[in-house]
This record gives structure tokens, sequence and C-alpha cells, in this order.
């Protein structure tokens, strides 16, 4: 059993940063420390901020995406083309897709993919809220940007027959996105490159 090293406050600090992706026990203790030496400048502000994003931050009821307003900035937007729906596993890949700048289109986040071994088939996901938004018509084409993982090829499938009635076209991200890989890591450059030559699913 380790030794305490702090207070409870700056323990309990510690042990939420270890929580954050990419942050382990060790490098939560230095992010720690860093904000609490910069206290005045760092972490006040951070906490403030970290504050106003908890009580303001909501998800779009259309879409799925995070943002202070409910629809979100992009839905809302009338310059974005109402008529391609870019369909992506999780925020994460929507911001990725966004860096690129190469689609002015709009986004439908499905907040996971089809893995019945964890549990989480098409009612977890938001499948049937992207159908209903097709259905309303006016969406000429829908591209579907997941990940090349077997997974995301499966919701992508599924997700293929649930709309194949609709006369919608329906795309993917070219082969330029190596099977295996996520959006979240991938490079500008490869992104545009594998919007633009997408392909028919």
């Amino acid at each position: 059993m380790s030794k305490r090293i702090a207070g409870p406050e700056i323990e309990r600090l510690i042990q939420l940063l270890a929580k954050v992706p990419g942050l382990g026990p060790r490098s939560a203790r230095r992010a720690a420390l860093h904000m609490i030496k910069k206290k005045e400048q760092l972490l006040a502000p951070l906490a403030g901020a970290m504050s106003e994003a908890a009580e303001k931050v909501r998800v779009c009821s259309t879409c799925g995406n995070v943002d202070t307003v409910d629809p979100c900035s992009i839905c809302s937007d009338p310059r974005r083309d109402p008529a391609t729906i870019v369909v992506v596993e999780d925020v994460a890949d929507l911001w990725a897709l966004e860096r690129v700048a190469a689609l002015n289109a709009r986004y439908h986040v499905l907040g996971g993919t089809l893995s019945p071994l964890d549990g989480i088939g098409p009612d977890q996901l938001n499948i049937k809220s992207l159908v209903a938004r097709i259905a309303e018509g006016g969406v000429s084409e829908v591209i579907l940007a997941v990940n090349a993982t077997v997974e995301g090829q499966t919701t992508a499938h599924y997700i293929t027959g649930q709309i194949s009635d609709l006369g919608t076209k329906v795309t993917r991200l070219a082969h330029g996105v190596p099977v295996g890989g996520e959006l979240d890591y991938l490079d500008e450059g490869t992104l545009a490159a594998a919007l633009k030559s997408r392909t028919a699913f």
C-alpha cells in the first residue's frame, strides 16, 4: 500500500486526472504538481473553465455533437449543406474531420459502433435518429466516415441496410484511411484525400 503524499484534495485531483485518456498515475501526478505550482495562472482558470463547461455543454439533439447550444453550431449554420450527412462514430472523429475543412456538410454522431460481444447493439447507438433524419427527405448523400475496423465496417453495413430503401446515395471514405486506423489519429492530409476520393458503399 503506497503512502499518501499530499492532502486529500490533491490526491483527488491526481486520481481524477489519471482517468483522462493518455494520462496514467505518474503523468497525472506531474500534471497536478504543475497546475498547483501555477495556481493563479493555470489551476484557478482551468477550474473555472471546467465548471462552466460542466454547466453549459450539452449534446445536440439533432446530430449528437457536443456544444453549448442545441442544436449545435454546425446544425444551425445555414452555410452547411443539409443534403450531405457525414456519419461518424464519435465527436472526436467529427472534430478531426472539421480540422481538415474539406467538406461543408452536416454530421451525425453514432456514439460508438456495433459490438455484440460488448453488448452494443443498434438500440445503444444513434442509428434510429439517423434513419429518421434521412427519411424526412432532403438528404442526397450519406458519407460513412467510420473507422476502418471490423466494428466500424459492421456498423457501416448495418446502416447501409437500414437506409437502402430511402433513395439516398451512400458513400464511404476512400482506402487512404488505413485498416485498423482511427480518424482522430490521422493527419489532415490523409483525411482530406480520403474525403475527396470517397467511393460508393
